[in-house]
């Protein structure tokens, strides 16, 4: 008898089962474990090192809250500095060495009039929390009930974010058009597209019969990331602050993805001049780690105390490292440099999207770059634009993730590839993204169907 050894089957990757135990234990909620299926267990600076050994460029950024990438020499510094001190972590909203300092930092990049009178209200760890503290800021300041928000907006989560939010229905909140170059609700475009979306919004607040009471407040985004990454004109801008004063409206400005250089300013709303009633700031403020707070005019400050509390809005961690982001944003000049190299790479994908009928558009500003993709056999509306093209974004983000660059999705039904790299990334980062962004668009039109089963998109000038 011949015996024959048994060779046990090679266990699986540990990652494979991280991520298999995520989809059994975590909610169907979840949302970039579900298109980006990587293990981060390594990350510095624009790469981040899977727990199978490969790294990938990350062009997501914590969804913008990584101003300085991944564990920054100065922000990990920042962190270890107020632990070494034996400072408190937690302090409700107690004052603090740590927090005066970060205020004083956060105050000394505002624009004038919001840094000489301005007031700051700590919220608690997210975004959303922080547009709600505004909502009902200026709901407690004016009397008044109603939100006026914007199409293709996305502002939170929570109950009233969400409702002023693109996607909400059954709310109270009044709905205006916002500038949308390539998809026009007008159907021209724009500067014509961009004064009658104010004509409207006048229209409505100055006709006694158009059933729209004078608001509470109006918020907007500068630019609407998860709408698309969709820039607001600047003069679309100074007409809503000037809408909003004359009829003492208070003006939200929704800063949490635009805020600390991304656009190319220190703050978006630099680009125009105005200066919002009420900013609402999150992500890269907390440089990485949770932190969300409104600025606001003092006159609006008509809170009682204890109107708006939370149990973690005195992160000292969180503050500390954000008070060295801001700060080394300011004094590097990280602003121009987002500015410079955005426009630059925002050339670079003009020219990709020459070479291909199924990119309809490509736009951002600084670095808050991006691409919508669209059905090139479905008929053009007026204006050019083209149906969505959600299939093939979803084909470019995973050839994206094969080539080991991490893009997100947005827009209109998640056809947008959008670029939310550092701030801190070099010329030749910013060229290895836009050549894997290339390579990946050209082999996702090769095997993509369009979105009615019609022939895989191609390359201008190129047979199918």
């Amino acid at each position: 008898m011949v015996l024959t050894e048994t060779v046990p089957a090679a266990a699986p990757p540990a990652h494979e089962g991280i991520l298999r135990r995520q989809s059994l234990r975590e909610s169907a909620a979840r949302t970039y474990a579900r298109s980006l299926p990587i293990v981060p267990v390594r990350a510095r600076g624009l790469t981040i090192e899977g727990a199978d050994g490969r790294r990938y460029l990350d062009c997501l950024s914590g969804a913008g809250t990584l101003a300085l990438g991944h564990n920054h020499p100065v922000v990990l510094e920042a962190i270890r500095t107020v632990l070494d001190s034996g400072a408190p972590l937690h302090v409700l909203d107690l004052a603090t060495p740590v927090k005066d300092a970060f205020t004083t930092e956060l105050f000394a990049t505002l624009p004038g009039e919001l840094a000489e009178k301005g007031r700051i209200q700590f919220c608690g760890p997210a975004g959303t929390d922080a547009v709600e503290a505004a909502f009902k800021l200026v709901r407690t300041a004016t009397g008044r009930d109603g939100l006026m928000a914007f199409s293709g907006a996305y502002h939170g989560m929570t109950a009233q974010a969400l409702a002023a939010s693109g996607g909400a229905q059954h709310t109270s909140v009044v709905r205006l058009p916002y500038p949308y170059d390539y998809r026009c609700p007008f159907q021209t475009g724009g500067e014509r597209g961009a004064e009658l979306a104010a004509r409207w919004t006048q229209s409505l607040l100055d006709d006694p019969r158009s059933g729209v009471p004078r608001p509470a407040g109006m918020i907007l985004e500068p630019v609407q990331g998860e709408g698309g990454v969709i820039p607001a004109p600047d003069d679309w801008l100074r007409r809503m602050r000037e809408i909003t004063a004359d009829r003492r409206i208070p003006l939200i400005v929704d800063e949490v993805q635009t805020g600390v250089g991304r656009t190319g300013a220190f703050w978006a709303v630099d680009h125009s001049g105005i200066v919002p009633d009420v900013i609402v700031l999150s992500k890269a403020i907390g440089g990485s780690l949770p932190l969300a707070v409104i600025v606001y005019r003092e006159e609006l400050d008509a809170w009682q105390p204890g109107a708006h509390a939370g149990t973690f809005r005195g992160n000292q961690l969180a503050m500390a490292a954000g008070a060295a982001t801001l700060a080394y944003v300011r004094t590097n000049g990280l602003d121009r440099r987002a500015a410079e190299l955005g426009a630059r790479m925002l050339d670079r994908l003009t020219s990709l999207a020459a070479a291909h009928d199924c990119v309809g558009d490509v736009r951002g500003r600084g670095l808050m770059l991006g691409i919508e993709l669209v059905d090139r056999t479905a008929d053009a509306d007026a204006t050019g634009a083209r149906p969505a093209d959600p299939q093939l974004a979803a084909a470019v983000q995973h050839a994206c993730l094969d080539r080991g660059l991490i893009v997100e999705l947005g827009g209109r039904q998640s056809a947008v590839v959008r670029l939310l790299p550092p701030l801190t990334i070099t010329d030749e980062q910013a060229d290895a993204i836009l050549d894997r962004l290339a390579d990946a668009l050209t082999a996702a039109v090769r095997t993509t169907p369009g979105p009615t089963g019609s022939s895989p998109t191609t390359m201008r000038g190129t047979s199918p």
